[in-house]
């Protein structure tokens, strides 16, 4: 019954007007994959685009990058899957092993997969963040370390498309006109655009918590990940939504449509991936984005995500002096 229910789910996402589904072999063992396998048998290929993440799983190979790994990884994919090619395959972390060792590897296959026509486009991983020019003073070690291997990682493989995680609660992204800032101060984005590559940013709920399901009292099972977020974090979040509850109304959709046409907005020329669990979601997803926010409504929630975010950058200082990461980001 479960399993009906979430192909049922996809099959209503598609037919509201979503395009691009992302998939990884790690979900469920290829669960995942094949329930989403079914919807695409019902559909005409031609209208969707199928985003494959691989790499979390080597098996009992040394690397789930060698190249045996990753035709092996595809080709399961495809089966799963049920279908000839894969739009975008996307490496889920970017370790290749003591001092790189499987990155030309990796590279090369990537090459061969996307010359043969088992994979269309080559996605990349890049940090929540990029560090650039004159705002790397300004940032933590960690978050210049990451920039520094995305950059060089960037230019040995050359992606198609920059997978990210974004969300809400990010620092301000700066304007999309290139001509309005310095390759000194980009972000992903603008990143991607100078380079003339796509983006997918995941996660933009932030793993459901800006949709104002969890409060301060809210438990996690065991494995899931969002047991790791703290009741000091859950209440902050519960707190800050309450203007967003009060002007937009108080369901779960209702703010999840408010976060969701935030991003899309925020980023418009990206492509912006959310999970759904039941067609209800689904739809209630859509129905949201077929009216855009208005300018008035785009400045209000943005005060309320910035002064959301000012209070749980400033509950992570005492731990961590330096610029990093908000707790949502923790989770991705």
């Amino acid at each position: 019954m479960a399993d009906d229910i979430a192909v049922e789910a996809l099959l209503s996402a598609q037919a509201e007007g979503a395009t691009v589904f992302d998939t990884s072999d790690i979900y469920g063992m290829g669960h995942s994959q094949r329930l989403l396998g079914r919807m695409l048998a019902q559909v005409p290929r031609a209208q969707v685009r199928i985003s494959c993440t691989v790499g979390a799983f080597k098996g009992t190979g040394l690397s789930a990058f060698s190249s045996l790994n990753l035709h092996r990884q595809v080709e399961q994919s495809l089966e799963n899957l049920g279908v000839d090619y894969l739009d975008v395959l996307t490496l889920t972390h970017t370790g290749f092993g003591p001092r790189d060792r499987y990155l030309e590897d990796a590279r090369e296959t990537l090459q061969a997969l996307r010359d043969q026509g088992d994979v269309k486009a080559i996605g990349l991983r890049a940090p929540c963040r990029l560090v650039t020019g004159s705002t790397v003073c300004q940032s933590s070690s960690r978050d210049r370390e990451s920039a520094a291997r995305f950059s060089y990682l960037f230019q040995r493989i050359g992606p198609d498309v920059i997978s990210t995680s974004m969300n809400p609660l990010d620092r301000p992204l700066l304007p999309r006109n290139a001509a309005e800032h310095s390759e000194a101060e980009e972000d992903i984005f603008n990143f991607a655009h100078r380079h003339g590559v796509a983006t997918m940013a995941y996660k933009p709920l932030g793993q459901g918590l800006l949709t104002g399901k969890y409060g301060p009292d809210s438990v996690f099972l065991p494995g899931d990940v969002r047991s790791r977020i703290t009741t000091e974090t859950l209440g902050i979040v519960h707190k800050h939504l309450r203007p967003l509850r009060e002007r937009f109304g108080a369901d779960p959709q209702d703010l999840a449509r408010i976060a969701l046409g935030y991003c899309l907005r925020l980023c418009p020329n990206s492509i912006v991936l959310a999970g759904i669990s039941n067609p209800q979601q689904a739809s209630a997803n859509f129905q949201g984005l077929h009216n855009e926010l208005s300018d008035e409504d785009y400045d209000f929630i943005g005060t309320v995500y910035a002064s959301l975010s000012e209070e749980l950058y400033s509950s992570l200082q005492p731990a961590e002096p330096g610029p990093s990461t908000l707790p949502l980001d923790r989770m991705t």
